[in-house]
Formats: C-alpha cells, structure tokens, sequence
C-alpha cells in the first residue's frame, strides 16, 4: 500500500507495519531512434539528502533483463518531482519495458510504467521483488553529491 512516499510493508502475521521511502516513476518520454532511444524520465521520491534520495532510474524488460540505468549523482530535496534524461537505450519501438526507479534505502517498489516507445508508457505498480537481483549489479551510484 502506497502512503505518501512511503511504500507500506506488512512484516509477520498481525505485525505493525513498516514504512521503507519509495521513488516513483510520473513520466516516461522517448525520441529518438530504433536501437539508440533517449529516455526523458519524470521521478517523485521523498529525498533528505543523501540518506535518503532516489539514487536511480532503469529500463528493464519484460524478463527482467536490465537494458539501460541512469545514475543519479545527487538528491533532489528542493526539485520534486525531477525529470533526468538519459540513453542511448537500445530496444525497438515495440519492445515492451518497464521504466522503474529505486531509492536509498528503500529500494525497488515504487510506481513504475509500462509501455513501449510505439504505443506509451502506463502507470502500474511492478512486485518489490520482481528483477531485484538488478540491484546489484553495475552501473551503481558510487556517491552521492548532495
């Protein structure tokens, strides 16, 4: 269940339950070309400075395969929500993609979109665990500016 931007995790049977910060994904734009797509990406997280930000934003296919993931440098306290760009991501226009960001700590959970570069990209919500193996894989943030 969403909160804020806070993603709630239930923990045991009658547990309380558990806030971890999750970024969202508002906006997904492409252009470019078949193979060599730019991917303009509209992210809503609760950053606090570095303890807290959205630290990235990927594309991952439908199988869980990592295609493309833009690092984030720095938080983004005062400028909510953000769009950062980046690419080149190299699908066709009809592969279907989910564009998802995660967040320090927090990880995946968020809101994600859906779509392809021909027909759009929909807001939906993807499993906390789907692909989450990504997570550590490269490229990852090495620090966080601000």
């Amino acid at each position: 269940m969403m909160m804020g931007g806070f993603l709630m995790i239930a923990s045991g049977h009658g547990a309380a339950m558990t806030t971890a910060p999750a970024a969202h994904v508002v906006s997904v734009e492409a252009a470019g070309a078949p193979q060599a797509y730019q991917f303009s990406v509209g992210i809503s997280s609760p950053d606090k400075g570095c303890r807290q930000y959205a630290d990235w934003w990927e594309v991952v296919t439908e199988n869980g395969e990592l295609v493309y993931r833009r690092i984030l440098l720095h938080s983004h306290v005062g400028e909510q929500p953000f769009v950062r760009s980046g690419g080149p991501v190299a699908i066709g226009p009809d592969t279907v993609v989910w564009v998802r960001a995660h967040m320090r700590p927090g990880g995946y959970g968020g809101k994600a979109m859906k779509g392809t570069v021909r027909s759009g990209f929909r807001e939906t919500t993807t499993h906390p665990e789907f692909a989450q193996a990504l997570e550590k894989l490269p490229p990852l943030p090495d620090d966080c500016a601000f």
